[in-house]
């Protein structure tokens, strides 16, 4: 088992883009601000989307040209095609999580397009960008509110596609959040078996309360990248039925109690959750 984990908080994208209102840039930067100062030093900010889709990712590029610039903290974007990824290298993101689904309903719902053409679409954009560090994200990793369970094998194969493309990392995700630990665990070590090398990282949705289970697990393989949202807030917009995240507060007090580090303050950390429902509540509704 890891003796530090790095979390990703996701709050600032996945968190907000399913909430019933548009956050204000100026109060999402704030937001960063309370997480950082938590000790927070990974965080997916924003998602080059079209906003006409997605109006809660709105003003991505105004947010992460205002990020409270520190050497310790990565921040990632989010991008589910090359219009995105160009998007989001013009605004100056330095890493960009490219998203496909395991899953071809999902991929359509999402993304407008089958996972061939995705991947295609995202191959083409990565080459052109060689200073950029692109990272891989497959949603419905586990299980497609429309296809149902996800074949390992398939998973693997989608994550072996992902790596030809030069991803430097690859994140498997439970949109949905209903995934249990045992699935958690087959698709894990498939596409481990596959990718030996690569590494692996875990986005979890909490349907049933099982995550942090299942993280244990993944721990227990020697995964040591877990994303997660503030206050617990999260969903995809185009999966019908999906929960939030995994809380960052309680996957770190969670880890803190297995003797694992994070790095972040979990005093500190509640006051930025306390923030985040604050600015929440005096949101503008879509």
């Amino acid at each position: 088992m890891a003796a530090h984990v790095l979390v990703t908080d996701v709050v600032l994208r996945d968190g907000l883009q399913d909430e019933p209102v548009v956050v204000p840039v100026a109060d999402r930067i704030t937001i960063a601000e309370a997480l950082v100062a938590a000790g927070v030093r990974a965080m997916e900010a924003a998602s080059f989307v079209n906003p006409a889709r997605v109006p809660q990712m709105v003003g991505a590029e105004e947010l992460l040209a205002a990020l409270p610039a520190s050497d310790r903290v990565t921040y990632s974007v989010l991008a589910l095609n090359a219009r995105g990824v160009t998007r989001a290298v013009a605004a100056g993101a330095t890493e960009v999580n490219l998203v496909t689904s395991a899953s071809q309903s999902h991929s359509r719902a999402n993304a407008g397009r089958s996972v061939d053409d995705a991947l295609a679409d995202l191959a083409g954009v990565v080459a052109a960008h060689s200073d950029v560090k692109f990272v891989g994200g497959i949603s419905t990793a586990f299980v497609c509110p429309f296809d149902g369970v996800i074949d390992p094998g398939h998973l693997a194969d989608v994550a072996m596609r992902f790596a030809a493309i030069g991803v430097s990392r690859i994140g498997l995700a439970d949109t949905v959040g209903t995934a249990t630990t045992p699935q958690v665990v087959t698709a894990l070590t498939a596409v481990r078996d596959a990718l030996p090398t690569m590494e692996l990282s875990l986005h979890l949705h909490n349907a049933h309360g099982q995550a942090l289970r299942s993280i244990d697990a993944a721990l227990d393989l020697g995964i040591n990248r877990f994303d997660a949202a503030a206050g617990g807030y999260g969903g995809c917009p185009f999966a019908p039925g999906a929960h939030g995240n995994v809380a960052t507060e309680a996957l770190v007090a969670h880890l803190h109690h297995r003797g694992v580090d994070t790095g972040i303050n979990e005093t500190a950390l509640a006051e930025a959750v306390a923030l985040i429902k604050t600015m929440l509540a005096g949101a503008t509704p879509v």
